[in-house]
């Protein structure tokens, strides 16, 4: 895939409401950040630095996360993650993820997303629907 290659980046910000909280999702019973909404941030990056120069017909799918949330973050402080593809292996691509609130860092790792034919996958996904 032409232009696809490391140091490709982006980022992506939120500010942190009740319904991103572990209390609110689920995930703890903290009114804090929870952690599937900080990989979600992560991945949106991820998303947004790489998704955008496919072509036609193409897109990504997250297939690996393997992040460690560093520090609680309250509610109405804002959340901004940053992925920077480090690695391009064929389809699979390997991201340096990070996520800093208005103090400090609070999160960091990688993300592996594959980039696949998207009428495959969703055909792949119709056969499986109709399998149930």
């Amino acid at each position: 895939m032409e232009g696809i290659g490391p140091g490709l980046a982006s980022e992506s910000e939120l500010w942190v409401k009740e319904e991103n909280t572990a209390a609110h999702l689920g995930s703890g019973d903290v009114s804090v950040l929870a952690t599937p909404e900080m990989i979600r941030l992560m991945e949106k990056a991820s998303v947004a630095a790489v998704d955008p120069l496919l072509p036609g017909g193409y897109k990504t799918v997250g297939i690996r996360v393997n992040v460690r949330h560093l520090a609680a973050t309250p509610v109405s402080m804002k959340v901004r993650a940053r992925a920077e593809l480090i690695e391009v292996d064929g389809h699979r691509l390997i991201f340096h993820v990070e996520a800093h609130d208005e103090v400090e860092k609070i999160g960091e790792g990688e993300h592996h997303r594959m980039i696949v034919d998207a009428a495959r996958f969703e055909e792949r996904v119709s056969r499986k629907r109709g399998n149930k």
